[in-house]
């Protein structure tokens, strides 16, 4: 008996079509070339927008930083029955006393230390010149004395040079910089603006996003943009708080051991370590060359000992704590997040690097779950129910 043959219809050849990975692939990476390439021959289309970008990114990063840390406390506030615009008033007012302050009192001070350190640089070289010479003259080192006294005498020519212009120059650069550039004073401006509306109506956000959307679209959207803020909110809130522990772990340790300008690096060492991963290594590095430079060896022993306890109580204690498990990301990935955005966006790519990267994780799942629904390419994989993508990796 014969088997009728099933007429190939356009309906069988577009499940083929979806349902044959290879094909699949191919049409993905052609689609994506060919969207780069039509890109690339109207860049300059995107112009007028590059530049609306570059002038309001930086408001609206500022003041999502302040909402992810701020919103907490306007939300706790308003369970006690305070109205969301009073709060936000009250915490308007003590960020612009924090503001005053630091204008005042806290730059002055670093600006002061910097440019004291910048200017004693050449009695700090002549300082360690002559406890290098006292070493050498142990007979022991007496062949490593000629070598030695060359790359001391060309590193502290270098240093003197580089402390001669920086204390003249460095902060008249810096105040110069702020006050040509357009962009940070509309920042300031718009930036208070932009927090205060995000405050008052942040959570309402996800609605007015979704409600512009088709509605078969309204709740995975939905779904993604409250993923996404709950890892951003972790993150920022995490950071800010580790980074302030820092800050005062170091601002009660330094101190205590007598280095100098101990206020200026715990200052320095907290925003450094809202740099994942680099930012302990970024940190350590001028206080151990301050600590060579002004107190020898024995000041060179107590800094070590001050940077090993922090990042200790930091890594084992605080961090856990603070942070935990939010975003799931592998230290690897971390450092090559960080070292392709630095290099893609400089200062801001260091900053901003991996919640860029968490976001885009967010995305990227999302759609891979979706494409596993409408497509027969992953029937009932074992692998994929059991693990996510996130514990895969941390395994």
């Amino acid at each position: 008996m014969k088997k009728e043959n099933k007429p190939f219809s356009s309906t069988v050849f577009m499940k083929w079509i979806i349902n044959n990975k290879i094909v699949t692939i191919l049409t993905i990476i052609l689609l994506f070339l060919v969207n780069i390439f039509v890109l690339s021959k109207v860049e300059f289309i995107f112009q007028p927008v590059n530049d609306f970008l570059a002038i309001i990114g930086l408001p609206i990063v500022l003041a999502a930083v302040f909402y992810y840390l701020l919103n907490p406390v306007v939300d706790f506030a308003q369970k006690h029955k305070v109205p969301r615009v009073v709060s936000i008033a009250v915490l308007f007012i003590l960020i612009a006393a924090l503001i005053v302050w630091g204008l005042v009192v806290a730059i002055p001070n670093i600006s002061s230390g910097i440019e004291s350190f910048a200017s004693n640089v050449p009695i700090y070289v002549n300082d360690a010149q002559k406890g290098v010479n006292s070493i050498l003259e142990n007979p022991h080192f007496e062949q490593l004395k000629p070598q030695v006294d060359k790359i001391a005498s060309s590193l502290g020519s270098q240093l003197i040079d580089w402390s001669k212009t920086f204390s003249s120059t460095a902060l008249d650069t810096i105040t110069g910089l702020i006050g040509k550039t357009t962009s940070v004073v509309i920042s300031l401006i718009v930036f208070p603006f932009v927090l205060f509306y995000l405050l008052k109506d942040g959570k309402k956000l996800n609605g007015y996003v979704t409600h512009l959307l088709p509605k078969a679209w309204r709740k995975d959207t939905s779904d993604i943009l409250h993923e996404i803020n709950s890892q951003l909110s972790n993150y920022v809130r995490g950071q800010i708080i580790v980074a302030f522990s820092v800050a005062v772990m170091f601002l009660i340790g330094l101190p205590l051991i007598g280095l100098k300008y101990g206020v200026a690096l715990a200052i320095m060492s907290g925003f450094f370590n809202l740099i994942p991963f680099l930012g302990f290594y970024l940190a350590i590095v001028p206080a151990l060359i301050i600590a060579m430079v002004t107190g020898g060896p024995i000041m060179l022993v107590k800094v070590i000992i001050v940077y090993t306890i922090e990042q200790n109580i930091e890594g084992r204690l605080i961090s856990p704590l603070v942070l935990g498990k939010s975003l799931a990301i592998h230290p690897i990935t971390v450092l090559f997040v960080l070292l392709t955005s630095a290099k893609i966006w400089g200062v801001w790519g260091v900053l901003l690097g991996i919640p860029l990267y968490a976001t885009a994780k967010v995305v990227i799942v999302h759609i891979f779950e979706w494409y596993k629904q409408i497509s027969e390419l992953y029937p009932d994989d074992p692998i994929l129910e059991l693990s996510s993508p996130d514990e895969t990796s941390m395994n």
